[in-house]
Protein backbone atom coordinates (compact mmCIF):
# COMPACT_ATOMS: atom_id res chain seq x y z
CA UNK A 1 0.00 0.00 0.00
CA UNK A 2 1.19 3.43 -0.90
CA UNK A 3 1.69 5.47 2.42
CA UNK A 4 0.95 9.17 2.71
CA UNK A 5 4.66 9.96 1.54
CA UNK A 6 3.72 8.91 -1.50
CA UNK A 7 0.42 10.09 -2.08
CA UNK A 8 1.95 13.66 -1.56
CA UNK A 9 4.57 12.82 -3.95
CA UNK A 10 1.71 12.30 -6.38
CA UNK A 11 0.28 15.45 -5.28
CA UNK A 12 3.07 17.38 -6.18
CA UNK A 13 3.64 16.05 -9.60
CA UNK A 14 -0.13 16.36 -10.34
CA UNK A 15 0.37 20.19 -9.59
CA UNK A 16 3.77 20.49 -11.25
CA UNK A 17 1.91 19.01 -14.54
CA UNK A 18 -1.48 21.39 -13.52
CA UNK A 19 -3.62 19.15 -13.40
CA UNK A 20 -6.61 18.47 -10.60
CA UNK A 21 -8.47 16.04 -8.92
CA UNK A 22 -7.27 13.70 -6.22
CA UNK A 23 -5.79 10.32 -5.21
CA UNK A 24 -6.34 7.86 -2.26
CA UNK A 25 -5.20 4.76 -1.20
CA UNK A 26 -7.89 1.61 -0.59
CA UNK A 27 -7.86 -0.48 1.63
CA UNK A 28 -7.15 -3.53 -1.31
CA UNK A 29 -3.37 -1.94 -1.32
CA UNK A 30 -4.47 -0.06 -4.46
CA UNK A 31 -4.81 3.96 -5.65
CA UNK A 32 -7.73 4.99 -7.22
CA UNK A 33 -8.42 9.22 -7.80
CA UNK A 34 -9.28 11.52 -10.66
CA UNK A 35 -7.34 13.89 -12.87
CA UNK A 36 -9.30 16.64 -14.69
CA UNK A 37 -7.51 18.94 -16.64
CA UNK A 38 -6.44 20.01 -20.65
CA UNK A 39 -6.24 16.43 -22.62
CA UNK A 40 -2.44 16.56 -23.05
CA UNK A 41 -1.61 16.66 -19.45
CA UNK A 42 -3.84 14.48 -18.21
CA UNK A 43 -1.90 11.60 -20.93
CA UNK A 44 1.49 12.90 -19.19
CA UNK A 45 -0.21 12.27 -15.44
CA UNK A 46 -1.22 8.70 -16.73
CA UNK A 47 1.97 8.17 -18.19
CA UNK A 48 3.75 9.09 -14.98
CA UNK A 49 0.86 7.08 -12.24
CA UNK A 50 1.34 3.77 -15.27
CA UNK A 51 5.28 3.63 -15.57
CA UNK A 52 7.05 5.60 -13.07
CA UNK A 53 5.40 6.66 -9.74
CA UNK A 54 6.40 7.47 -6.29
CA UNK A 55 9.88 6.64 -6.09
CA UNK A 56 8.73 3.27 -3.83
CA UNK A 57 6.45 2.69 -5.40
CA UNK A 58 5.35 -0.78 -7.22
CA UNK A 59 3.25 -0.59 -10.40
CA UNK A 60 2.38 -3.86 -11.66
CA UNK A 61 -0.50 -2.82 -13.94
CA UNK A 62 -3.12 0.62 -14.43
CA UNK A 63 -6.19 0.87 -15.33
CA UNK A 64 -8.02 4.17 -16.21
CA UNK A 65 -12.11 4.19 -16.26
CA UNK A 66 -14.43 6.93 -16.81
CA UNK A 67 -12.85 8.86 -19.21
CA UNK A 68 -14.67 11.92 -21.15
CA UNK A 69 -14.77 15.22 -22.13
CA UNK A 70 -15.80 17.70 -19.52
CA UNK A 71 -16.57 21.15 -20.31
CA UNK A 72 -15.66 22.53 -16.53
CA UNK A 73 -13.38 21.29 -13.85
CA UNK A 74 -14.94 20.01 -10.69
CA UNK A 75 -11.75 20.61 -8.73
CA UNK A 76 -9.31 23.86 -8.00
CA UNK A 77 -6.53 21.70 -6.93
CA UNK A 78 -4.94 18.01 -6.54
CA UNK A 79 -5.55 16.51 -3.21
CA UNK A 80 -4.83 13.19 -1.02
CA UNK A 81 -8.29 12.26 0.22
CA UNK A 82 -8.32 9.81 3.61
Amino acid sequence: MRSVAECRYTEEHARKLGVVGWVRNTRKGTVDGQVQGKEELVELMKHWLSKVGSPSSRIYQAHFTNEKEITKLEFTNFTTRY
